[in-house]
C-alpha cells in the first residue's frame, strides 16, 4: 500500500516515510505512527505523520505485517 489515503494509516502501524530533508534523495525512514498530521482524506505526495521517534514526514509505504505478530 502506498501512503496517499488517510484511511489506510492507523496509529501504531509500521510505515516508511520520506523526511523533508530527504525529499530530493528519496531516502526512506522506517518507524511506528504516533500521530497523523494530514487532515484531508487523500494527499498525492503521501499523508504526513509523526513517528514515535518524533520524526515527521510523508508516508511512502505501509507495512503489510505488524512486527512480532503472526
Amino acid at each position: 500500500m502506498n501512503g496517499t489515503k488517510r484511511a489506510d494509516i492507523k496509529l501504531g502501524v509500521q510505515v516508511s516515510i520520506v523526511l523533508k530533508k530527504d525529499q530530493r534523495s528519496g531516502k526512506l525512514t522506517a518507524g511506528i505512527v504516533k500521530d497523523i498530521l494530514t487532515k484531508s482524506p487523500i494527499h498525492p505526495h503521501g499523508i504526513k505523520v509523526r513517528l514515535q521517534s518524533g520524526e515527521v514526514g510523508r508516508v511512502k509505504s505501509i507495512a503489510t505485517e505488524i512486527p512480532g505478530q503472526p
